[in-house]
């Protein structure tokens, strides 16, 4: 089995002390092994991070000399595509043509739009009539706990550590407990790349009572930045407001996908498709429930069902696999536990259901009540819950139904209507006649359960650095 260590200081631990397994869903057995740590190597790393920030040259540099160590270090993600993707694919069951084809290219997006955005950022000059001047200036914040999610490992690892990098933090990245092995070799190819050591550590552990918790809670750690459950999302602001932490939370989702008669019904399909069964469904962006206007819900819901049923379900290291199994098996008695209780709190499973494995197939849910488990909580598989709707007002109070505001979509082909019913949505993004598609310079997170704060351009930039004002009096 492979290993995969902390990376603390530019060295990379051996297999000593507590020793976990990470476990391939579609084996489901141990392809690799990774280290447990707790508070000794989370404090470990955040003095080595510190010491690097406080003591070494990486926020001292310009911005374009760590632009260059950044874009070869996306450059080296690029040319190892294929490991990378294969080890998110064997930590969580995600179809290889998913990690490599699509998050392993994201990743190094993320890093190379981050460095160029530092280097071509602007500040604010702003002339006073008293014979003052005034400018900003957004100087690192220092060291920056990430704590990545296992549903896009890679990907949403490199969304972290990349703007608090350019900015010239220095970064302490945790991985998913369930998820190691990308982390590792991220921080292994940015030694690779010329980055100092210190700059880019990762731990590995667990959150409760372990490294994650550690980490929330160093007073040494200026900001956290984190993805995940909301749960968690609330314990780390408690853990975090004890030292005046900021913190920026991308949290939970149930998004809703709203398709109007007018929508152009082949495109509404292929999107809502992607947008509930991308990941089997582990995305805190999927579009969980579908409401759909009554004139063409028959007709809608005979092609979407139809489309779900298609679906290649299978080895996640096969090309044609479009949907894994599960990233584990607590998640997988977790949203079957779900699918148990719909017929009776009223509902009725269309299509899917549990399948072999850890696999759950396509799932559409029809007739249950908007108070039931499976439209109101984040299920976090491939499920979705429908229903028909009338008018728009009707659609928009449903879809805001939620405590959560992460996002939602909409298919209509009246340009009215999209932005109107953009403008009503309660949502961190909309996404019109389309879904996941990405521009790094908007903000992205959350309203209500779904989080605090954004992230993204300027957004990242506000978060990771500490804008300063200075105030000149000019000679007279």
């Amino acid at each position: 089995m492979e290993f995969f260590g902390h990376i603390i200081d530019g060295e990379e631990s051996g297999p000593a002390g507590p020793i976990a397994d990470s476990v391939d869903p579609w084996t489901r057995s141990a392809w690799a092994r990774f280290p447990v740590g707790g508070h000794e190597q989370a404090g470990r790393a955040v003095a080595a991070a510190r010491r690097a920030f406080d003591e070494g040259p990486w926020p001292r540099m310009g911005f374009a000399e760590r632009g260059e160590i950044l874009h070869r270090l996306a450059g080296l993600v690029e040319s190892r595509a294929a490991e990378l993707g294969m080890a998110d694919t064997r930590d969580m069951g995600k179809p290889v043509a998913q990690s490599a084809g699509n998050d392993v290219p994201r990743a190094a997006r993320n890093l190379r739009f981050f460095a160029d955005h530092a280097r071509m950022a602007t500040s604010q000059a702003l002339p006073m009539d008293s014979g003052h001047h005034c400018y900003t200036r957004f100087e690192p914040a220092g060291v920056v706990a990430a704590i990545a999610p296992w549903n896009f490992p890679l990907m949403l690892g490199t969304w972290k550590i990349a703007p608090a990098l350019a900015w010239g933090n220095t970064v302490v990245l945790k991985p998913a407990e369930s998820t190691p092995a990308s982390a590792t070799m991220l921080a292994r190819l940015a030694l690779e790349a010329g980055m100092p050591p210190g700059v880019l550590n990762v731990v590995h552990g667990y959150g409760p009572a372990s490294a994650g918790e550690a980490l929330t809670r160093d007073p040494r750690v200026d900001r956290i930045t984190f993805t995940g459950e909301s749960a968690t999302g609330k314990a780390i602001s408690t853990a975090a407001a004890a030292n005046l932490t900021p913190v920026s939370l991308e949290l939970g989702g149930k998004g809703a996908s709203i398709v109007f008669a007018d929508a152009d019904l082949d495109n509404a399909v292929r999107w809502s498709i992607k947008a509930i069964f991308t990941n089997a469904g582990q995305v805190c962006l999927a579009g969980s429930r579908l409401l759909v206007q009554r004139p063409v819900y028959d007709e809608f819901m005979a092609r979407f069902v139809e489309a779900a049923e298609a679906m290649v379900l299978g080895d996640p290291a096969r090309q044609d696999t479009e949907i894994g199994p599960l990233a584990s098996i607590e998640h997988h008695h977790k949203v079957c536990g779900y699918l148990d209780r719909i017929a009776a709190e009223g509902g009725k499973i269309r299509t899917g259901g549990a399948g072999d494995g850890w696999f759950v197939r396509p799932t559409v849910v029809q007739d249950a009540p908007f108070d039931s488990g499976v439209w109101r909580d984040e299920i976090f598989g491939p499920v979705v819950a429908v229903a028909p709707f009338d008018t728009e007002a009707e659609a928009v109070g449903i879809a805001n139904g939620t405590r959560y505001g992460l996002n939602g979509m909409l298919f209509t082909t009246d340009l009215n209507r999209a932005h109107r019913v953009s403008a009503k949505m309660r949502a961190g993004t909309v996404w019109v006649n389309c879904f996941f598609v990405r521009d790094l310079r908007a903000p992205f997170g959350g309203a209500g359960d779904s989080g605090v704060g954004r992230e993204g351009g300027d957004f990242s930039r506000d978060f990771f650095t500490e804008p300063k004002a200075v105030v000149l009096q000019l000679d007279h």
